[in-house]
Parts: C-alpha cells; sequence; structure tokens
C-alpha cells in the first residue's frame, strides 16, 4: 500500500482535539480514551430493536467495566465487544426485557466505524502517551501503539510497538 493512501486515511489527532471545529474529545486534560459520539452512534445503528436508555446502559458499562483487576476488566471488555452488553430495559407493557447490544458488527464489517489516528495523546497521573497510530473501532480504541513501517514498496505493516496479542483469545469455556 502507498504511503500516500495511508496518510489520507489517518486523522491527526489535533484534528479531533478539545476546542477544534468538530472535536470529538472533551476532556482538555487528555484522559478521554474512547470516542464517545461514536461509540453511541455504533450502540444505536447496530441495535435498532433496543431503547436509547438500554443503550446508556450499555454505554456504560463499556467505558467503567467493574471487575477487582485490570486483566479481569479486559477480559470482561472482551466478551462484551464479542457477545454484546447484557442490558435489561422496561416495555410499553410494564414487563422487563432483555437484550444483548452488540457493539461490533462481526457479520458485516462495514457496518463498523474504522477510524485510524495519528498522535492520540492520552494522559494518566503524571505520564502521557502519544502512540503514533491508534486505530478505532466504534469508537473504541482496539490497536493502540505501534508504527508503520516502511518497505520498498510503502507502509506495509504495524511494527512491534504495537499491542495487541499474537495469540488469539481465550475460549470462553476457559474461563466459565
Amino acid at each position: 500500500m502507498a504511503e500516500s493512501v495511508v496518510e489520507e486515511a489517518i486523522l491527526h489527532g489535533t484534528e479531533i482535539a478539545v476546542g477544534m471545529p468538530g472535536t470529538e474529545r472533551t476532556d482538555l486534560s487528555y484522559r478521554d480514551i474512547l470516542l464517545g459520539r461514536r461509540l453511541w452512534q455504533a450502540l444505536d445503528r447496530l441495535n435498532p430493536d433496543v431503547p436509547p436508555e438500554a443503550l446508556d446502559d450499555a454505554f456504560r458499562k463499556l467505558i467503567r467495566a467493574d471487575a477487582p483487576s485490570l486483566t479481569e476488566r479486559n477480559r470482561a471488555v472482551h466478551w462484551m465487544l464479542v457477545d454484546g452488553v447484557t442490558v435489561e430495559y422496561r416495555r410499553a407493557d410494564g414487563s422487563i426485557a432483555g437484550a444483548q447490544a452488540r457493539v461490533i458488527d462481526f457479520d458485516t464489517p462495514e457496518a463498523n466505524d474504522c477510524l485510524a489516528v495519528n498522535q492520540f495523546t492520552v494522559a494518566e497521573g503524571q505520564h502521557t502517551r502519544r502512540p503514533d497510530v491508534v486505530l478505532f473501532v466504534n469508537g473504541l480504541p482496539l490497536a493502540p501503539g505501534g508504527h508503520l513501517q516502511r518497505s520498498r514498496s510503502g507502509l506495509t505493516s504495524m511494527g512491534p510497538a504495537g499491542t495487541m496479542p499474537s495469540a488469539p483469545p481465550p475460549s470462553r469455556s476457559e474461563h466459565d
């Protein structure tokens, strides 16, 4: 793939920063790690039969996964991405209904909102990080950190700094 094609597909972090036209970030201190508007739009688009208050609950569960350790929170979010977020809501007749709010459309990948952002700054405590490229799917940062490597034919792959695991995640039965 030619470098110019890749560069045209990548937004620069400053384009979505606080205070810029069309901003997608709201935290002046760069602690926000997801693109909330894109996440909400994806939940709404992928779950047309789920009422807005249940989608609000799905949104909250995604951004505040509750678990005692980082590893367990990551697993919880992983399963929400794969299986959907379990939500309940009240039907018009007063009965309670449940649903799995989809976060990513695995059957129709083009239905997802994919975005690559260059120089996406994130601050936590006293540390500030600015990965070369962060890949977002439906507003969630799913592939942060790596850098593009040059070859004779242009930019070809994520470099070794990428944080995506090389092995597939464990099966659901291994943890239940």
